[in-house]
């Protein structure tokens, strides 16, 4: 999945007065987007991102491409292991 940040097109857009927006035809047409498409939102201290729910795991999956998230957990409780038994000590 590209950056989100990659090339954005903007797209003006209003608040309804419950708090809605439309998103634009050209934007849902570009997603493949209908009605029903589950959807996630994701508020960031760049702005608000809304992304497909499929969108939003690829760019999970995405973050943890060169990661071993398993084995950086291990060695985090391996070395908190190693501090508290060297604090008993």
């Amino acid at each position: 999945m590209e950056s989100v940040t990659k090339n954005p097109i903007p797209y003006p857009v209003s608040l309804g007065d419950r708090g809605r927006f439309v998103i634009p035809v050209e934007v849902r047409e570009r997603h493949g987007w209908e009605k029903g498409t589950p959807l996630v939102s994701i508020d960031t201290e760049d702005g608000f991102l809304v992304m497909s729910a499929d969108q939003a795991l690829e760019l999970v999956r995405a973050s943890f491409k060169d990661r071993d998230p398993v084995a950086e957990l291990l060695a985090e409780r391996r070395q908190e292991a190693e501090r508290e038994n060297n604090d008993r000590t």
